[in-house]
């Protein structure tokens, strides 16, 4: 198991502020771009580097504890770690590695002993205030272990009630040491298109009001549960996501999760609620069915915003508006993960999330920490060529390249009509295409490997594999014959490598994107779920 790219260069980043004594760092990564993998790599790199290190991971919910130490013992088998959790019913102390909840070990410092490291998964449920659970278990550890280094881990490193968490007053983490894009990693292929449909169901909430900087719960729940608005919603769900695996839809109370769930019913799908009140055992027993694809949907209040883990999910339903830009980018994140057969995601938008926060891609720390205060602007515009929603100051779309108007630049009213579709990224991006068949052969004359991949929408594609040249082109096929699984022991020419190509994997499906005039990234996807991107230079290739 390897670190992609991205997550080495979280980690390399963090150890250079720890060097330079920066403080506390955050690692921001995107919902589905393997939080508990780095977690594993930090931990048993840690260890490696000081053996007589005690490292403790925090979090605040069962079902990440469980995650989290079941990454580390896939990564590390003889990881000497345990788990300290009432939920999961177990309480280790003298374990070097523990995972815990905050909730069972923050008052119980005395029975677990100091740690040298804490990382905190979902580090933006940390609030400002020293007296929470949080404060006061870091300042009991720092008072043990005064030189305690604190790494955060989340996909979104900004609160409503206290804007960027490495900002102002009280703040815990002295600075953001890595961001990763959520458009960049669509674009290599770790991540899962979004697709975004305007919605003729919008839910209002122009008179819903506002406390602590959100709407008020029972309030905006009144608003939004109205059984002719629930039914029109449903129908449109029922509609677009006709030949979608799972769904997900984020509701605005329990009342509203429940009509939202019996609409679906109606329409004949199957579908189930979870919410704070639901019990362990029922809860279980509902996520393994979702999951294991018994199940076409899912209602929620709260609960499966952070924290869920299920791949399969390719329809978000946005039934719950929120002037909370943390919540928005959590929820649609519950689609990223790539899975077999899954070529993108669908967003429906009825709360009209997108246009209040901006594409998903380019909501950053800054740019999250800036709505604080200023509810009710519109922060993305609709291009006027295509309807995708692009951020107020682009001058261009990259979708269609149609230059909007002068007049447009201070962005649309409230009553601007949305097209038929508009993405939820800021750019285009290039779509998986599945394999339907690869051959491999030899290229007279360049000592390389060709391979000839076609897929299902008729289209081709050919990659040249420079297996019997030296130096760099030499090490990406090396590479590339790994990544199929063809093992260390990679052919020295074309000859052998045809005679092995049993070895190989074939993969599932490929993603294609230029790198500008000179390079291209392909990226493949295997039937377990891999994928792997290989970036070369056209003229590598046709050598």
């Amino acid at each position: 198991m390897d670190l992609r790219p991205y997550q080495r260069a979280s980690l390399d980043a963090l150890y250079a502020s720890w060097r330079n004594d920066a403080g506390n760092g955050l690692i921001v990564l995107p919902t589905g771009a393997g939080k508990a993998f780095v977690i594993a790599a930090l931990v048993r790199e840690v260890i490696a580097a000081r053996p007589e290190a005690r490292v403790v991971i925090v979090t605040h919910t069962r079902e990440l504890i469980a995650q989290n130490h079941r990454e580390l013992m896939a990564y590390w088998p003889d990881a000497p770690a345990g788990i300290y959790s009432a939920g999961l019913d177990r309480r280790d102390t003298t374990t070097q590695i523990l995972f815990c909840g905050i909730q069972s070990v923050w008052n119980r410092i005395e029975a677990i002993g100091a740690f040298d490291v804490v990382v905190v998964d979902e580090a933006h449920l940390i609030p400002r205030n020293g007296e929470t659970r949080y404060g006061r278990f870091l300042a009991a550890l720092r008072a043990a272990r005064p030189h305690l280094r604190v790494v955060g881990l989340t996909a979104t490193p900004y609160r409503l009630d206290s804007g960027r968490l490495d900002e102002g007053e009280g703040r815990l983490f002295e600075r953001i040491v890595y961001e990763a894009n959520v458009g960049d990693l669509i674009h290599q292929g770790y991540l899962a298109p979004l697709i975004c449909k305007a919605t003729a169901t919008a839910l209002d909430v122009s008179g819903v009001g506002k406390r602590g900087g959100d709407y008020v719960p029972s309030a905006l729940e009144a608003a939004v549960n109205q059984d002719w608005i629930t039914r029109a919603a449903v129908e449109e769900m029922a509609v677009f996501g006709r030949e979608r695996r799972a769904w997900l839809a984020f509701c605005a109370g329990i009342a509203h999760a429940e009509a939202v769930r019996d609409a679906v019913r109606a329409e004949g799908y199957t579908c189930e609620m979870v919410t704070g009140e639901t019990g362990k055992r029922e809860r279980d027993r509902i996520l393994r069915d979702f999951s294991e694809g018994r199940l076409r949907c899912l209602t929620s209040v709260s609960v499966l915003s952070t924290g869920f883990n299920v791949p399969r999910v390719d329809l978000i339903a946005l039934l719950r508006p929120t002037q909370s830009t943390g919540l928005y980018v959590q929820q649609v994140g519950r689609a990223l993960r790539t899975a077999s057969g899954k070529a993108d995601a669908l967003i429906l938008d009825y709360a009209g999330l997108v246009r209040m926060h901006g594409p998903v891609d380019i909501v950053t720390a800054r740019s999250a920490a800036a709505i604080k205060g200023r509810e009710g602007e519109v922060r993305a515009k609709p291009c006027p060529g295509c309807g995708a929603l692009i951020p107020l100051n682009a001058s261009t779309c990259e979708g269609c390249w149609v230059e909007p108007d002068e007049a447009d630049q201070e962005g649309p009213s409230h009553e601007a009509a949305a097209e038929d579709e508009h993405p939820i990224l800021s750019r285009d991006v290039p779509v998986w295409r599945s394999v339907t068949r690869w051959r491999l052969g030899r290229h007279v004359g360049s000592g390389s490997l060709d391979v000839d991949l076609q897929t299902e929408d008729g289209g081709s594609h050919r990659v040249r594999i420079a297996l019997e040249r030296t130096g760099y082109p030499r090490e990406k096929a090396v590479q590339w014959w790994r990544q199929l699984g063809g093992g260390r022991d990679v052919p020295m020419t074309v000859a052998e490598a045809l005679a092995r190509a049993g070895d190989l994997t074939g993969p599932s499906a490929i993603l294609i994107r230029a790198n500008g005039r000179l390079s291209e990234s392909v990226s493949y996807r295997f039937p377990d779920g891999r994928t792997f991107v290989d970036t070369r230079r056209f003229a590598e290739a046709d050598a």
